[in-house]
């Protein structure tokens, strides 16, 4: 995989010279690669959504610097408008962000604003709603007679229509029930598989992130701490732990299934492989599962 997004250095401080005066990320040095989904994780108040403003050039770093496809995306400021075409950020309840009188028109803000012509607009609407879920006859209905759930996939059609290299999505799953959190997750998860591109998936659920992230990146206190895959990650539970983070629940059954002599083995992170796991057990001991 080749680097297509990565940072130098990059902190920020909030306030300086004042009394409330704080560091929100210190010094992060990461690589991320062209197609990969990353899962970021931390506590709140660790500099997840900081960092991620700093991606795609909305919050200017206080030192250190973002490099896209090796450009310093801050060197000349007139072209992060070209940039925020191209690193996609959906901020956290993203439903705040619609504005427009219809769903269409919001969706098509972004496309509108890089030239691109009616018919290429279009089409990029009926595209962007088809892979965030959003029935097609919701496009011309205020957006704000939308039930919580299409607000979201609105909001989220809106910048899947820009067609960004990398797409930064901001606890989107968040105030979503357990149905409407899985059906998100599966659109995006369809989204990247269909698209090709690089997904940054901010989430405090580490079920959505073990579900479909290739790496992990954890922050705490403003730092990177960790960058790897998430059976690697999850499998420092202690040191997670001592940060204000958990394992997955079925790891942690799975681990305590393993410690009581079932045959498991190690980094189990979803249901589903538990159940191939636990039923090939069975099927040797000779039991229908």
């Amino acid at each position: 995989m080749s680097v297509l997004l990565r940072t130098e250095g990059l902190s920020f401080t909030y306030g300086i010279n004042t009394p409330f005066e704080k560091q929100a990320v210190k010094n992060v040095n990461i690589e991320i690669n062209k197609g990969e989904v990353i899962g970021v994780i931390g506590h709140t108040g660790s500099g997840k959504s900081t960092l991620m403003q700093m991606l795609n050039g909305l919050i200017t770093p206080t030192d250190g610097t973002v490099y896209l496809d090796g450009a310093d995306i801050f060197e000349n400021k007139k072209n992060l408008r070209q940039v925020r075409f191209k690193v996609g950020l959906v901020f956290q309840y993203p439903e705040n962000q619609l504005f427009e009188e219809t769903v269409r028109k919001d969706i098509s803000f972004g496309p509108r604003n890089m030239g691109l012509p009616a018919e290429a607009v279009d089409k990029r609407i009926r595209k962007a709603a088809k892979f965030a879920g959003l029935r097609e006859e919701l496009l011309d209905r205020s957006p704000f007679d939308l039930s919580g759930g299409e607000k979201r996939r609105a909001a989220i059609a809106g910048v899947i229509a820009m067609d960004p290299e990398i797409l930064i999505l901001d606890e989107p799953t968040a105030g979503l029930d357990p149905m409407g959190r899985d059906v998100l997750l599966e659109q995006i998860d369809a989204y990247h598989k269909s698209r090709g591109n690089t997904v940054l998936l901010v989430s405090h659920s580490m079920e959505d992130i073990a579900r479909i992230a290739d790496r992990v990146l954890v922050m705490y206190k403003g730092e990177c701490v960790m960058l790897d895959t998430p059976k690697a990650v999850f499998a420092r539970s202690d040191e997670l732990e001592q940060m204000g983070l958990r394992v997955p629940q079925i790891t942690k059954i799975t681990t305590m299934l393993r410690d009581m002599g079932v045959a498991l083995p190690e980094g189990i992170l979803t249901v589903d492989e538990a159940f191939e796991q636990i039923c090939g057990i069975l099927r040797k001991e000779g039991k229908i599962c």
